[in-house]
């Protein structure tokens, strides 16, 4: 069964084909960034704009990289939220438009639920169960994943994910957008004993996460100086707020795997790719004999690869019903993962 993948969330149009037998086949994207450098942030109006006109040429590139035709396509899948309302509108327009042009099913995926199995796509493929760490732009969640459909909710941020806690620390530098990258690459400069950054909630009992408090001790440090930062003493502050946050990440995913008695990690979200979370989590993993997996490098970030791979295993585990529907469709700009859990249908 082939499944053409449209993410369309915020800031990066995929798209990509998945076949339920032979995995992902292709799949390409689209950032935003350069588009969105020049406002510091993303614009929803132009991440709308922008998704209309990068959907259908990357519907095309996928095709022809896959080898297919639309008349291949078996059914459609989207991101249905959580995420932009305006961007994700685009995405559902596209897909719901196509698969009833096609007279195929559309399937509506959570966007987190994407990253959550994103690893699945790698080598090797992570067993169930699993804890699974989610970090992204907007959510720091730690979930216990016995299952296609089957997450339990473990702990989660009270207020700024980890993502955010990267960019606007990175604002308060001046590093621009995105920020988060730019504030890793120049942490790899600098010394993070030159600043002590608190750990919020690092030793709290529970797998809560607080990241607020950190951009606001970062902002501190800034004011206390009497001059303008030099660049190493930017290294420096850049390398310890990297180290505070993968200090909380790591210990509390590591509390997670000792309470839950698990030995498998796997990491999804776009902080997924910052290379000091990554060596630390496995050198960690490997000491206490369990093994971390993340998903490969390029599918990191939001893509139409997860996508079409969450509705895959969805299908194939008898979660979504693909009968013809009227392709009537909605958008859920809020959404809690816990809502998937098991369910059959439409968003």
């Amino acid at each position: 069964m082939i499944i053409l993948g449209f993410e369309s969330s915020c800031d990066e149009t995929g798209v990509a084909a998945v076949c339920t037998e032979r995995g992902l086949l292709a799949h390409a994207l689209h950032s935003q960034v350069a588009m969105h450098q020049e406002y510091g942030g993303v614009v929803p109006e132009l991440a709308s704009r922008d998704h209309i006109r990068r959907a259908l040429p990357l519907t095309r590139e996928v095709l022809d990289k896959a080898g297919l035709s639309l008349g291949d396509v078996d059914a459609v899948a989207y991101t249905a939220g959580p995420g932009l309302a305006g961007a994700l509108l685009v995405g559902a327009s596209v897909a719901q438009s196509l698969a009833w042009a096609l007279e195929v099913p559309a399937v509506p995926v959570h966007h987190l639920e994407g990253h959550l199995l994103s690893p699945l796509l790698a080598d090797p493929v992570p067993e169930f169960p699993f804890v699974a760490l989610l970090v992204s732009g907007g959510h720091t969640q730690l979930m216990r994943v016995d299952g296609v459909g089957s997450y339990e909710l473990l702990g989660e941020t009270l207020d700024d994910a980890a993502g955010e806690a990267f960019d606007k620390t990175a604002k308060l530098l001046g590093l621009g957008y995105p920020g988060g990258p730019a504030l890793s690459r120049l942490a790899q400069q600098g010394d993070a004993s030159q600043y002590q950054l608190p750990r919020p909630m690092l030793r709290s009992q529970d797998l809560d996460f607080s990241f607020s408090g950190l951009k606001t001790a970062v902002l501190t440090k800034v004011r206390a100086q009497k001059t303008p930062l030099s660049d190493q003493q930017m290294a420096d502050l850049a390398a310890a707020t990297e180290e505070a946050i993968v200090d909380v990440l790591a210990g509390k995913a590591l509390k997670a795997m000792k309470q839950t008695g698990l030995r498998r990690l796997v990491v999804a979200g776009g902080v997924g790719a910052n290379r000091l979370l990554r060596e630390r989590l496995v050198g960690t993993m490997e000491k206490r004999g369990g093994k971390v997996f993340f998903p490969p490098l390029e599918l990191c970030t939001d893509n139409g690869a997860m996508i079409a791979h969450a509705a895959a295993l969805r299908i194939k585990a008898g979660l979504e019903r693909l009968e013809p529907t009227n392709h009537a469709f909605t958008v859920r700009p809020r959404w809690p993962l816990e809502d998937v859990c098991a369910k059959v249908g439409q968003a």
